[in-house]
């Protein structure tokens, strides 16, 4: 299934057999009472109670006297221990224990049996106890009350020591939450007992709130209260010492005014007044280390035919209400609505109606996140029982008493891609594959593959286009926080296709008033994601527009023969080689396509302005980030987008088992040619329009192919639109494999014409052909000609000196003849040896005699 549930303990595995095992020993030592078959029954009571910071699990169980059995399961070493029995019949609410397992606090009531006496104290519904348990000695009573109370320990960070203090939250079901400051001490060596019994010091932390939410992970407390029948969400932490802090305040938008009271991940709530709790909206928190804040709501729902949800991404400022059309209807399926954290993503779902994965670190775009609505085997595999997300990725089933954590499940969502029909589908898939992270190597392997089978099924994106910058993406965006403001996700910038069975509607919503002025970890994560939203218009998303502004001057000057500073263009040449030099040494095995055996400036300067420009860009944006290590993630994230275009290259090159001499031009194109050539085209058509850099020899693998498969008009024709580069290196290639049949001469006199002067010049002379003569001597001539000026000539010429009496030409080698005997340095240039006014009346008797057929 899309999520996949690693199973972190289960009560029937973990502890069940524990407890057997003890309850044997006791009756084979003759302590037991009744057999062991009186008990087997009473173990349908065992449920999980807690689960506290470290991991450690918290569980109760009543024995067959009705006495009310704690135990913990330790989550480092795997082993169960006794904690303390309570010797009467009555109700767990809630139960923790201190780090060092010395104190256990819990809140018990009344079991609801008819015709029992009441064995709390008279006038009281619920006691909450705190017990010294290290050994086990005096139990100190801190309420008797007629409303439930919940209690949690504070698990600073801090050393393996133990502490002299510790800190128990109280909250009540009047609406408040207390902290309790308690001092241990030792005595007799080993013994721990509490050093204040007769009074505890207590401070209110809380009060008139509808919600809480507790984090056991981050230590931090969230409640809403109603101000003038408005929902504020507030947040504490708390630290290591004694003190917290209200961290932030933030308006809600939602209704809870009529909605009673709730609260979550404090314990098993099967006391809550399930008939109020009905009428409570599903309401959670899920933060994640980039700094995000997310509250997801769901109101209470009487239709089945479909569901309304809001994600308030406060990080990001806006909110995004959706609307799920239901599949199949079928209440008694769920008792509601499901939210998991998932790290870069949150997951909804409805057991048999619907799974939504819904990006929160790129929410814009709905087609970054995934939607599946109705009849759908992804859907029907979904848990169907309700799991709560407690912190992290740690879900935990109260039903079944099993801890999960919850990932994304890599294989499966692979397999969906490959299936799935939609774009939508595809894109969200594709960049949620991508953050998993795990073996990225091969997962691009698997992309790829993909990718080449699908190459043309995509309407809405490009998918090399897509797939290049959110692997490059991934690949840098651990390094550092803010990368997701300042370099590409997507290559998407809009989304106006409606996505099947499911509406949205985004609003802008007011930004958490932070409380606080000093901020480290998360909170300074949180606060930049706030600053970001306040003043940064527009997004500062990297592009390659100045790349293409400077490229495209510098290859202009280069025509016309104009030259920037040398040591301007020998740096940016140099980034060049050092992105080079990155990649290679990052794939140590050789490539099968020939790549990177030339130089092709031109691709040189693209890769060394790129590396320029983003360096640049991130310096401005990056603070308290070595120049450095921003150097080399500018180096990184460069190779990654060539690298990412020499494997789509690699893999088609292997797929379809081309070997070297498809470089010669004296075969037949194969069908794998073809392939392979069209794999090319559409990688060019990716780069050219975010004008990133090729490999240097692309164009030239790009052009020879293009020359084995394409008729002549074609390739004329890909040519003259940009598509085929005539490189030196294809050119030089194609001159010297090419015979002079009638049709390869009209090949390369039509290539020859559209290359450069100066690179024509150059070729022409490789090809020993009349017209290649013509070409050279109509250069040499017009070079020659360009600032003659016309003198008086006798009319009297040496006609011995020519070798055919034909007047306009002798006419005309006599001028030259004048010219170079006067200017030398006129045609001494490289590439001109040889090349005189005798080599142009050769040249021209040779053209006119292949002209005239003699």
């Amino acid at each position: 299934m899309a999520l996949r549930l690693v199973s972190d303990f289960d009560l029937g595995k973990d502890v069940l057999p524990w407890l057997r095992a003890q309850r044997a020993a006791l009756v084979a030592a003759g302590a037991g009472g009744g057999g062991p078959g009186v008990l087997e029954n009473n173990y349908e009571s065992l449920r999980v109670l807690n689960v506290e910071r470290n991991g450690n699990i918290i569980y109760t169980y009543k024995d067959d006297k009705g006495n009310v059995f704690f135990g913990l399961y330790d989550y480092q070493t795997k082993q169960n221990e006794h904690l303390y029995t309570f010797e009467k019949d009555l109700q767990v609410v809630s139960c923790s224990v201190n780090r060092e397992r010395t104190l256990l606090a819990t809140s018990l009531v009344q079991a609801a049996k008819e015709g029992r006496r009441n064995e709390l104290q008279p006038g009281s519904r619920c006691l909450t106890l705190l017990v010294e348990i290290h050994p086990i000695n005096n139990v100190k009573v801190l309420k008797a009350v007629d409303s439930y109370i919940w209690v949690q320990f504070l698990y600073p960070h801090v050393e393996s020591h133990p502490l002299p203090e510790n800190h128990l939250l109280l909250i009540s079901e009047e609406k408040y939450i207390e902290q309790l400051h308690i001092q241990v001490t030792r005595e007799d060596g080993n013994r721990v007992v509490i050093k204040n019994s007769g009074h505890l010091p207590r401070e209110r932390v809380a009060e008139d709130f509808v919600w809480a939410q507790w984090d056991m992970s981050e230590q931090r407390l969230y409640y809403i209260d109603l101000k003038k029948s408005r929902s504020v969400l507030k947040c504490i932490q708390f630290y290591a010492d004694e003190h917290f802090s209200l961290m932030f305040e933030a308006p809600l938008d939602v209704s809870l005014s009529d909605s009673g009271f709730k609260l979550v991940n404090f314990g098993y709530d099967d006391l809550q007044d399930q008939e109020k709790l009905s009428k409570h909206p599903t309401l959670c928190v899920f933060t994640n280390h980039t700094g995000s804040l997310c509250v997801c709501y769901c109101p209470n729902f009487d239709s089945w035919e479909q569901i309304t949800y809001s994600v308030l991404y406060f990080h990001k400022g806006h909110s995004k209400t959706f609307t799920a059309t239901l599949g199949r209807v079928d209440p008694r399926v769920t008792k509601g609505i499901t939210f998991l954290s998932l790290d870069y993503y949150v997951a909804v779902y409805l057991p048999g109606h619907f799974f939504h994965l819904l990006n929160i670190q790129h929410p814009d775009l709905i087609c970054h996140s995934l939607f599946l609505t109705g009849n759908s085997e992804v859907i029907d595999m979904l848990p169907h029982s309700p799991l709560q997300s407690l912190s992290g990725p740690l879900v935990l089933d109260w039903c079944s008493g099993k801890l999960y954590r919850a990932l994304l499940n890599q294989s499966y969502l692979l397999e969906f891609l490959w299936n799935t029909r939609l774009d939508c589908e595809k894109l969200a898939l594709l960049h949620c594959v991508l953050s998993c992270g795990r073996d990225p190597r091969r997962l691009e392997a698997k992309i790829i593959q993909w990718i080449s089978e699908n190459i043309s099924a995509c309407h809405s994106f490009d998918l090399i286009q897509e797939f290049i910058i959110a692997s490059s993406y991934w690949s840098i965006y651990p390094e550092t926080s803010n990368m997701d403001k300042l370099l590409p996700y997507s290559s998407l910038l809009t989304w106006d296709t409606e996505i099947p069975g499911i509406t949205l509607v985004t609003e802008e919503i007011p930004l958490p008033l932070m409380k606080v002025h000093s901020f480290k970890g998360y909170w300074e994560k949180l606060n930049s994601n706030l600053e970001y939203v306040k003043y940064s218009k527009p997004h500062l998303h990297y592009n390659n527009s100045v790349v293409r502004r400077e490229w495209h001057s510098l290859i202009s000057e280069e025509k016309k023969g104009k030259r920037r500073s040398t040591v301007y263009v020998r740096n940016i040449l140099d980034n060049a080689i050092k992105v080079i030099s990155n990649l290679e040494a990052r794939n140590l095995e050789p490539r099968l396509t020939p790549l990177f055996q030339e130089e092709d400036n031109h691709q040189r300067l693209l890769m060394g302005l790129m590396v320029s420009e983003l360096k640049d860009h991130l310096l401005r944006h990056l603070q308290g980030v070595e120049k450095k290590k921003i150097e080399q993630m500018v180096l990184d994230y460069v190779s990654k987008l060539l690298d990412l275009i020499c494997q789509i290259l690699e893999a088609s090159w292997r797929k379809h088992n081309l070997h070297p001499w498809v470089l010669h031009f004296n075969r037949r194109a194969s069908a794998a040619e073809f392939a392979v050539f069209h794999i090319m085209t559409r990688i060019l058509e990716a780069t050219n329009s975010l004008f990133l850099p090729l490999p240097p020899g692309f164009h030239t693998l790009h052009t020879i192919l293009g020359v084995h498969c394409l008729p002549l008009h074609n390739l004329l024709h890909y040519i003259d639109n940009g598509v085929l580069l005539l490189t030196e290196t294809a050119v030089t290639r194609l001159m010297k494999d090419l015979d002079n049949t009638e049709k390869n001469e009209k090949v390369k006199f039509s290539i020859i014409v559209r290359l450069p002067p100066l690179t024509g010049q150059k070729i022409c002379r490789l090809w020993d052909h009349p017209v290649s003569s013509n070409i050279i001597s109509r250069n040499h001539v017009k070079r020659l000609l360009q600032n003659y000026n016309k003198q008086p000539r006798s009319s009297m010429m040496d006609k011995s000196s020519f070798s055919v009496e034909f007047l306009p030409l002798n006419y005309f080698i006599e001028i030259l003849t004048d010219i170079e005997s006067s200017n030398p340095a006129l045609y001494a240039f490289e590439g001109h040896d040889n090349v005189d006014a005798k080599f142009v009346e050769e040249a021209a008797l040779k053209h006119t005699t292949m002209l005239l057929g003699l």
